[in-house]
C-alpha cells in the first residue's frame, strides 16, 4: 500500500493525502484549498498533483476549506466516485464551497484586470458556483461510529475530534485478502478539550499508522478561566473608555458562533455594555442556522445551558448583518460597537473594508482570536508589522491590536498527546505529521518520541511511502 503527501505538509492549509492500496484502489483524505501563502496561492490550488478520474472515493474530515475547498476543482477535472462524510459536514461545506466558489468568481475579475495591463492571457477561476453544485451531488454522509465498507477490502469508520461541527477522524481498514489488517487514522484537525460548545474528542480505534495534525505542536493555549474577562476589559476598554470599535476577524465555521455564546452568557449575566454587536456576514447566519440544528454534537454543559436560553446565538443588541449595503452603513456609524467579520487569517471577506477604515485608529481595536498563518494579512498584524496592504493600498497600523489564543479550535501538543493517548505506543508503527509549520512539527516530534511513540515522520511535499 503508498501513502502520498500532496498538502498540509510544509504548510497548515492545503490538506490533501493519497493512498493507493495493492488492488489500485485510491482514496484521497481531503481535498483542500491552500490559503495566505501570497501570490503562490493561486498557483498551488490550480494543481492538484493529483489525477482525479484515478481516485475512487474522497474521505472529508470536516468542512473547513484547507481541507474542503478544492473539491469543485477535483470534480471538474474528472473525479466520478463519492465524497463521504459526515452529515453535519455535508450541510456546511455546501454553504462554504458556494461562498468559495462566489469568492474566486470576484477575485478573478480583479486579477485578471491586473493580467490585462501586463497584456497577459485571462484566467478562469478555480472553479464556479455551477461546478460546486456539480460537486455536491458527489456527497454522501455516513454517521459517527458507523463503519461503512467501501469494498471487499477497505472499510472505514468517522470518530469525532470536536474541532468544528461534524469534525472527524478517518480509521481505515485495510485487509489484503490473506488475513492481513493494516490500520490507518488520519486525525484531520483535532479540537480542544473542554470546549466551550462541542464534545471532547473521542477515542479513536488501535491504528498502525497515524497521519496526525500538528498545528500547534510547538506551543500550549493559555486556557485561563479569564478569557472571558479579557475579552470583556478589552470590550470595555475599547468600546466605553476610547468610544471607538472593537473588530474581531473571526471564520465564519464554530469561532464566530463561540464568540457570540461568550457574549450571550456575558449579556445574561448583566456584565456585556449597552453597545450594538454586529455579525457581519452571510456565511455566519446560515452556518448559525446549521449549528441549531445538531444539538446532539453539543457537550453537556452547553445543553443544560440550552435549558435556560433557548437561542444561546441570538440576543438582545446582536444583529446578524446579511445585504452589502447594511454592511458598508456600519462604517458610516460613530457610535461604538463590536463588528465580528470573516475571515479569521483577514485575507478576504468584509473584514478587508473594516480593517481600511479602523486599522490607522489608535482608538480602535483590532482582536486576533484565532491561527493566522505567517504571510498571511492577520499573521503581519498579529506579528507587529506598522504598514500592511489590504485591497491594493498600503496603511499604517496604528489601532490597538489584541489576541487572545485560548479561543482557538485547535488542540495544543498536550491535548493532541492527549488525544493519542488511547493508542498501544507499540502497536503504532509510524506517526506522519502534517499541518504544521515546520518548527512546530520538529518540536512536536520530540515530544513524541518522549511520550514513547517509536517512529516520527514529517513527510515532505509529493512524498510516497510504502506502508507493509
Amino acid at each position: 500500500m503508498k501513502l502520498k503527501f500532496i498538502g498540509a505538509t510544509e504548510t497548515v492549509t492545503g490538506s490533501m493525502h493519497l493512498i493507493e492500496t495493492e488492488n489500485n484502489f485510491s482514496i484521497l483524505l481531503d481535498c483542500g484549498l491552500y490559503q495566505g501563502l501570497g501570490q503562490e496561492t493561486d498557483i498551488l490550488n490550480r494543481h492538484l498533483n493529483v489525477n482525479p478520474s484515478a481516485i475512487n472515493v474522497v474521505l472529508l474530515s470536516h468542512a473547513h476549506i484547507d481541507h474542503s475547498g478544492n473539491l469543485p476543482l477535483l470534480v471538474k477535472q474528472g473525479f466520478l466516485g463519492f465524497i463521504y462524510c459526515t452529515p453535519p459536514t455535508r450541510k456546511v461545506v455546501e454553504l462554504l464551497l458556494f461562498d468559495s466558489a462566489n469568492i474566486h468568481e470576484f477575485d478573478i475579475e480583479y486579477i485578471n484586470k491586473e493580467r490585462e495591463l501586463l497584456n497577459q492571457k485571462p484566467l478562469e477561476p478555480l472553479y464556479t458556483y455551477h461546478d460546486v453544485e456539480r460537486c455536491l451531488k458527489h456527497l454522501k454522509t455516513i454517521p459517527y461510529n458507523q463503519e461503512f465498507q467501501l469494498n471487499d477490502q477497505v472499510s472505514f469508520t468517522f470518530t469525532d475530534v470536536g474541532h468544528i461541527l461534524g469534525s472527524a477522524a478517518v480509521n481505515l481498514k485495510f485487509n489484503n485478502g490473506t488475513g492481513k489488517l493494516t490500520r490507518l487514522t488520519y486525525t484531520g484537525d483535532i479540537g480542544k478539550y473542554n470546549d466551550i460548545i462541542l464534545k471532547n474528542p473521542q477515542p479513536f480505534p488501535q491504528a498502525d499508522y497515524i497521519i496526525c495534525e500538528s498545528t500547534y505542536g510547538d506551543r500550549l493555549h493559555n486556557n485561563s478561566p479569564d478569557s472571558d474577562l479579557q475579552l470583556l476589559n478589552i470590550i470595555r476598554k475599547t468600546c466605553i473608555e476610547k468610544k471607538g470599535k472593537l473588530i474581531i476577524p473571526a471564520f465564519s465555521l464554530g469561532r464566530t458562533q463561540e464568540l457570540v455564546f461568550i457574549l450571550n452568557k456575558l449579556k445574561n449575566k448583566n456584565m456585556l455594555p449597552n453597545i450594538n454587536i454586529y455579525v457581519d456576514s452571510p456565511l455566519s447566519a446560515g452556518i448559525t442556522n446549521i449549528m441549531r440544528e445538531h444539538i446532539n454534537c453539543f457537550n453537556e454543559s452547553f445543553n443544560q445551558y440550552l435549558s435556560k436560553d433557548a437561542d444561546p446565538f441570538g440576543f438582545e443588541n446582536l444583529k446578524y448583518i446579511i445585504d452589502k449595503e447594511d454592511s458598508k452603513a456600519l462604517n458610516n456609524q460613530k457610535e461604538p460597537c463590536i463588528i465580528i467579520a470573516a475571515s479569521g487569517m483577514m485575507d478576504g471577506g468584509r473584514i478587508k473594508h473594516h480593517l481600511i477604515h479602523y486599522i490607522s485608529d489608535s482608538k480602535h481595536t483590532i482582536l486576533i482570536v484565532g491561527y493566522c498563518t505567517t504571510n498571511s494579512l492577520g499573521g503581519q498584524i498579529k506579528n507587529g508589522k506598522k504598514n500592511v496592504k489590504i485591497l491594493d493600498e498600503f496603511y499604517d497600523v496604528k489601532a490597538e491590536i489584541a489576541t487572545i489564543d485560548s479561543y482557538s479550535a485547535h488542540a495544543d501538543y498536550s491535548e493532541i498527546i492527549h488525544f493519542l493517548s488511547c493508542q498501544n505506543k507499540k502497536k503504532v508503527k509510524t506517526i506522519f505529521l502534517v499541518h504544521g509549520d515546520t518548527n512546530a512539527k520538529i518540536i512536536f516530534k520530540e515530544k513524541l518520541i518522549k511520550e514513547g511513540f517509536l517512529d516520527i515522520v514529517i513527510p515532505h511535499k509529493n512524498k510516497l511511502i510504502h506502508l507493509s
